[in-house]
């Protein structure tokens, strides 16, 4: 089983506004609410693609109770933990330009991460588990290497997605993936990039770290797969930018779909491609069908 944890889970508030002005009364004239965070986007992309999930982490409040109920509706399995105070809300405000606001959510309590812990501990190596997302409010910032060390110590298998430099301090526990971005890639090693040459040697540092797979993400220039048979590219694919939240995690999801099918590399790499485009090109997160359809235009060239 696929296990995704989301510590800090929200509500996804899209709303379209057409020439938004500051300091000026704006309506709007679309309106859209999903369950978001990180690795519930994973598993609502993994449904999408009929491989199952179970959903872990922290919900509260209204907020928390939406989420619940809706991921229900799309037939997800959670099993959340409850916490005092409400889950946040973010907002996505789409104009001329698109601009995010994130809210704080909730603050978690040791009670609440041990709860976590031990449903982790539950798990077994047969099992995959995706971490990803922002860290809550009252959680240190090293809870992803304690949660990676935990499950590494039972031989379970784990993917990484985080934006934050101590993603190198759980590149020992040997992480099944990772997924930097090429932002990601050039802040982890406080440098910048003019090229996608110039990014190669640190995507293969990561590898030459302990990361079996990076998959470094590069919006519409597409993707790049490093690990121990060398470095391989596949370019952007064409369609009208729709949406760019949630591309990266259907990314992970389209690679994890096919992972956890003992697929070949490649093909997961295809399939990570495709959802990360057919998100991108969607105003929620891409359907199967629209994945699929992509799969196969999706090109790999092996440059080393």
């Amino acid at each position: 089983m696929i296990y995704t944890v989301t510590l800090n889970p929200a509500i996804d508030y899209v709303i379209r506004v057409p020439e938004f002005q500051v300091d000026q009364l704006n309506k709007t004239t679309e309106e859209y609410k999903f369950p978001g965070g990180k690795g519930i986007n994973v598993s609502r992309i993994l449904k999408n693609l009929d491989v199952e999930s179970i959903n872990l982490g922290f919900v509260g409040g209204f907020t928390g109770s939406f989420i619940r109920n809706k991921l229900s509706e799309e037939r997800l399995i959670t099993d959340f933990i409850e916490v005092p105070g409400d889950t946040r809300i973010n907002i996505k405000l789409k104009s001329d330009v698109e601009t995010e606001i994130n809210g704080q959510g909730p603050t978690i309590e040791s009670v609440h991460l041990h709860a976590l812990k031990s449903q982790l501990s539950d798990c077994t190596s047969s099992d995959l588990i995706v971490f990803s997302g922002s860290i809550p409010k009252g959680v240190s910032e090293d809870i992803y290497t304690e949660l990676v060390q935990l499950v590494s110590e039972l031989n379970i298998p784990f993917v990484v997605d985080i934006s934050s430099e101590k993603l190198l301090d759980i590149l020992k526990f040997s992480p099944t993936l990772i997924k930097p971005n090429h932002h990601e890639l050039a802040d982890i090693f406080n440098t910048s990039f003019n090229s996608f040459e110039e990014m190669i040697p640190y995507g293969q540092k990561l590898v030459a770290m302990g990361a079996e797979n990076v998959l470094l993400s590069m919006g519409k220039d597409g993707a790049a797969l490093f690990n121990e048979t060398g470095v391989y590219r596949a370019p952007g694919l064409v369609g009208q930018l729709k949406n760019s939240v949630g591309s990266g995690d259907s990314m992970v999801a389209g690679f994890v779909s096919q992972l956890s099918q003992e697929k070949e590399i490649l093909e997961a790499f295809k399939y990570g491609v495709a959802s990360g485009s057919a998100t991108a090109f969607n105003d929620d997160l891409a359907p199967g069908k629209d994945i699929l359809a992509l799969v196969e235009k999706v090109k790999i060239n092996k440059l080393t």
